[in-house]
């Protein structure tokens, strides 16, 4: 038995191929499946089996594009109702593969329709080797159960008897793979380690230290942070099947007059340069998400779905890789990106703005002054840790709603922990027509280590 781990950064996913002799299954894939297939070609493998383990809520997978490429079968739990061709499976349920046998549990608690996989290699012996978990039991965390509005308390009791009755009574030294890992927000405290054991999980993993039912309902139903909008959207598509990949074109590149045209026409403008690119010069009304960042969550978080997407980067590759990205949380209709980039948008006249950079002297000059106001968009819980005196806070991903209880004839400075963050704050403030929107550079690091925050 070999077992091969992918991740994918931003995101934090990680699938797996599951290899013998001469055949393989893919665990939990990607929506871009070519790096599977490449691996299988490259060691002699046939791609024959796909399990999944559950809807995945944060990205869309790539099991559809992986089984019409290979033939493979698809497993899916069975409670979970796919529209698509698959195999229906549930606990008792056993896949056999070479020397190799995947037995099904049932481990709803992240979502209703759970199960996981445990793997044993037959030709050594019966002990369960390796537990494909999901997004059950995570490094140094366990799934969130707060997803599906109502049944947080349910899912959560539901998670504390599948883990202290069928995963921890496994063997210490079998290995667990999950499907995330530190950066997903499908739990809370997730390790930068992304595989375990299970004896090492039991005596670290804080939520599994919870021994009281109520207890772990409780700590896993407060307090979370907060579900991306795309959380909700992901699984519906994944229950249905996505496009496959194939039938997406690329995004290609459009002259500025037609681009024009496009987002007059009610396309979604959006600039994925980097922050201080976009503070500099951009084009009115863009949405920002600077694309070296968690920009695929960050995108599935806050743009409005099925609309047509128009592109802003630095060059064709960018605007090809923000495309892959965006289309693993579920955003098909990228029709293309601007021709030239932005100084060709500029030196045919066209209209431009931009979103001052000031340093926290400045920021904090305008602020005890009264002139400006300083809107702090991290996190509850980075806020919670530490904050300035003289902020207002309101997370970045909030402020497409509560921009409502702005002023927007006054002049805001928006602030994150080093500016990305800030910037898509300004780029939606700015939509919504507040004229006067500034970022402040280094976010709140900065203005911490001059000595304007605690």
């Amino acid at each position: 038995m070999i077992i091969q781990h992918f991740f994918i950064p931003g995101i934090a996913h990680s699938s797996y191929i599951v290899a013998g002799n001469k055949s393989c299954a893919v665990i939990d894939p990607s929506r871009d499946v070519g790096r599977y297939i490449n691996y299988a070609k490259e060691n002699g493998l046939s791609i024959t089996h796909i399990l999944e383990t559950h809807l995945h809520a944060d990205f869309i997978s790539g099991h559809l594009d992986l089984a019409d490429l290979t033939g493979a079968a698809i497993y899916a739990p069975k409670s979970g109702n796919c529209a698509f061709p698959h195999v229906p499976v549930a606990e008792g349920d056993q896949i056999e593969l070479e020397d190799m046998r995947f037995s099904v549990i049932d481990t709803a608690g992240h979502t209703p329709e759970h199960i996981c996989y445990i793997a044993t290699d037959t030709a050594r012996g019966e002990t369960p080797v390796a537990l494909f978990s999901g997004d059950t039991l995570f490094v140094g965390d366990v799934g969130r159960p707060d997803l599906f509005p109502g049944r947080a308390e349910e899912l959560a009791s539901s998670l504390y008897v599948n883990l202290h009755t069928k995963i921890m009574t496994l063997p210490d030294e079998c290995e667990v793979y999950p499907a995330h890992g530190m950066g997903s927000l499908c739990g809370r405290a997730m390790a930068a380690k992304r595989t375990s054991t299970i004896g090492y999980e039991k005596r670290y993993n804080y939520a599994l230290l919870i021994r009281s039912k109520e207890e772990f309902v409780k700590a896993l139903t407060s307090g979370m942070p907060a579900a991306p909008d795309h959380f909700a959207r992901c699984s519906a598509i994944n229950r249905a099947g996505p496009a496959l990949m194939r039938t997406l074109p690329q995004p290609i590149p459009i002259e500025q007059k037609a681009f024009g045209e496009k987002i007059r026409g009610g396309a979604l403008l959006l600039d994925v340069r980097s922050y201080p690119a976009f503070s500099g010069v951009h084009i009115p009304k863009s949405w920002h998400i600077d694309h070296s960042g968690n920009f695929a969550t960050q995108a599935g978080w806050i743009l409005p779905p099925d609309q047509e997407i128009l592109l802003v980067a630095e060059e064709r590759s960018q605007a090809e890789e923000a495309a892959l990205q965006l289309r693993r949380v579920g955003f098909d209709r990228i029709s293309g990106f601007l021709g030239g980039g932005l100084l060709a948008w500029g030196t045919a006249g066209l209209p431009i703005a931009r979103v001052p950079v000031i340093p926290p002297e400045e920021a904090d000059d305008l602020v005890r002054s009264g002139k400006a106001i300083l809107i702090d968009v991290r996190s509850q819980e980075e806020w919670d840790t530490a904050h300035a005196e003289k902020s207002i806070h309101i997370p970045w991903h909030d402020l497409r709603r509560r921009h409502k209880e702005l002023d927007p004839t006054r002049h805001y400075i928006v602030m994150c922990r080093g500016g990305q963050r800030a910037s898509i704050a300004a780029s939606i403030l700015k939509r919504h027509g507040f004229g006067r929107v500034l970022n402040l550079g280094g976010g709140y690091t900065a203005y911490q280590r001059a000595g304007f925050a605690p």
